[in-house]
């Protein structure tokens, strides 16, 4: 089962360019890279597949020392012609397996730029350790998250919704059903094989083993993460208490009842979060361009996928048929998805969000997240009830340029004047749960329609 990811008009356009470079594709483990890749190869008239974490296929790259000469003995083995350069698209995968070969990429653009060359690898910012010289600006980069909402829909077939989704301002008749199927997608997460799975058996029941399967991986992986045996215990350890904490702000120092040291903690939660698999999310202080994260305050925990949350927490069957899912494991799992799927957004190049603070002796503030759109700073709180509890997006508002913020809640779309406890008029946009990919596209709506 293949699913349409929204990366493949990036790719599209990456195949019709004419200053190409070799593509490296990121992302972690089992977000369907070698999939997509293998999908997209249909638009070729010749495919060369090479996974390196096979002998056979990192022989090229070891016995062969330049890309004139792999190029013509894979040609020769795949038994197509020379002249077949322009037809024909090589995918390198598990290419962090060979060091040698991420050097090579720059020469494969230098020398043979009409061959179309894709790499693919999970632990890349591990191999890069060891390549000695990176093609820095020879080679282009796309990233792949798990499904989001929109591609979630794309593969359950409801384009009828996905119509829907995709209408600015969403239509009222249509909220209930998004937010039904919204609220299914945020039980289950966005992992392909996952929702290959529950598409095939038609339901949850054969899911806990596909999710044990994924952890495992990753549990598995850790020796490619640690550097030495004390790296290996802590990394084990987060990866098996840190979804308690999951939309929390963590301290490394004794992080999950351990006795480790904030150091060590440290140097795990780094090698995890390049790994894309447990991500720090740190805060801002800043309410006016340009927004920096401040990486001396408590960061927050972002798992790769909410499913796989969910699942560890054993919370997935209590979530299904709650009409709002807001209040799930002390109210962390909404943030949460909403955070993944603005992450999602990011292709092309990977930024991550950051979240608002403001911390003072007697009293402190947070804001979930906040998005710049020219030269505004967008606060966005994700919680339901009334607008009386948004506290701290209030004192944002009055410390920033602009009118505008965003509220993220299980209603209806709407946008309202509303004042702050100080006195000030602002603009709140109400937006549901599922338009969490939507976030970019709404706000140049709510900020170039309306206005105090």
């Amino acid at each position: 089962m293949t699913f349409n990811r929204n990366i493949l008009t990036y790719l599209n356009d990456w195949k019709a360019s004419r200053n190409r470079k070799p593509l490296i594709l990121r992302g972690a483990r089992q977000v369907g890279k070698t999939t997509l890749i293998k999908q997209f190869a249909k638009k070729y008239n010749h495919f060369i597949f090479l996974n390196l974490e096979k002998a056979a296929d990192r022989y090229f790259f070891e016995e062969l020392d330049d890309v004139v000469t792999i190029t013509d003995s894979l040609f020769l083995s795949h038994n197509i012609r020379s002249n077949k350069l322009g037809e024909t698209l090589l995918f390198i995968d598990e290419i962090q397996e060979s060091p040698k070969a991420i050097s090579l990429l720059r020469y494969f653009y230098e020398e043979i730029p009409k061959l179309h060359v894709i790499a693919a690898g999970s632990l890349l910012e591990f191999a890069m350790r060891k390549v000695k010289s990176f093609p820095v600006g020879r080679v282009e980069f796309l990233y792949l998250s798990p499904l989001n909402f929109p591609e979630y829909l794309k593969a359950i077939e409801h384009n009828s919704a996905l119509e829907q989704l995709n209408h600015i301002p969403i239509a009222p008749f249509a909220h209930k059903i998004l937010l039904d199927l919204f609220n299914h997608y945020a039980i289950i997460g966005g992992m392909p094989e996952i929702i290959k799975v529950f598409l095939q058996n038609n339901g949850i029941a054969d899911l806990p083993k596909v999710y044990e399967s994924i952890w495992a991986t990753y549990q598995n992986d850790v020796e490619k993460y640690a550097s030495n045996e004390t790296e290996r215990k802590v990394i084990k350890h987060i990866i098996s208490t840190a979804y308690l904490y999951v939309d929390e702000r963590i301290k490394f120092q004794n992080f999950g009842n351990s006795n480790y040291k904030s150091r060590e903690v440290g140097e795990a939660m780094r090698n995890l979060d390049n790994a894309k698999i447990i991500q720090l999310i740190y805060p801002t202080t800043d309410v006016l361009i340009p927004v920096k994260p401040n990486l001396r305050k408590s960061p927050r925990l972002q798992f790769l996928d909410t499913g796989l949350v969910n699942h560890a927490l054993n919370i997935q069957g209590q979530m299904l048929g709650l009409p709002d899912l807001s209040s799930t494991f002390k109210g962390a799992i909404i943030p949460h998805i909403i955070t993944q799927e603005l992450i999602s957004l990011n292709s092309i190049s990977y930024k991550k969000p950051m979240f608002w603070v403001r911390e003072k002796n007697q009293s402190s503030s947070e804001v979930d997240l906040v998005y710049s759109y020219g030269d505004k700073v967008i606060p966005i709180e994700i919680k339901s009830g009334s607008k009386g509890t948004l506290k701290s997006l209030h004192q944002f508002i009055e410390q920033t340029n602009h009118p505008y913020a965003i509220r993220i809640y299980a209603g209806k779309f709407n946008i309202e004047s509303a004042k702050t406890t100080n006195g000030t008029n602002y603009l709140l946009m109400n937006m549901p749960y599922y338009l969490g990919t939507k976030i970019p596209e709404y706000i140049e709506y709510f900020v170039n329609n309306f206005t105090l």
